[in-house]
């Protein structure tokens, strides 16, 4: 039961490595966290907006979804049962990365400019390619929105 009382906006994005390291099993187990994470959220067009993004060597487009698409606890968590673990692949977490930052936090994908930002990375380890690219994007509030 989400307590009414510590409710804030926000939108969060959820991204989740699935590289070749990753195992299926343990990305099913990511999967299960996030929904567990989700359910305890109030999702909906005015509190809590929800995107995701998985990630190996480049960006999973088909199973991307924008803080706009779902707009409802049940349908985030519909989205998440949904993934597929695509074996294979490097861990690219600067791609990820700057993915998120160009393409889902936008006011097209459904950022909302005045509500705080949340990027959620879920990965069995360190990026092992352009892992430099990491360190730059994380640093100095780089995910911050663009204006």
């Amino acid at each position: 039961m989400v307590d009414n009382s510590t409710q804030c906006p926000v939108d969060v994005i959820f991204v989740l490595d699935e590289s070749g390291s990753v195992s299926e099993h343990n990305f099913n187990l990511s999967k299960l966290f996030l929904s567990q994470l989700v359910a305890r959220m109030d999702v909906n067009s005015s509190h809590t907006r929800v995107g995701l993004v998985c990630f190996s060597t480049n960006v999973t487009h088909e199973e991307t979804f924008n803080l706009n698409k779902y707009l409802t606890t049940t349908s985030v968590q519909s989205a998440i049962s949904s993934l597929t673990y695509t074996p294979g692949g490097s861990t690219h977490t600067a791609a990820a990365l700057r993915y998120v930052r160009e393409k889902m936090l936008t006011l097209a994908a459904g950022d909302r400019p005045d509500i705080p930002n949340v990027v959620f990375v879920m990965t069995d380890g360190q990026s092992n390619m352009n892992s430099h690219l990491t360190k730059v994007c994380t640093r100095a509030g780089k995910l911050r929105r663009k204006t």
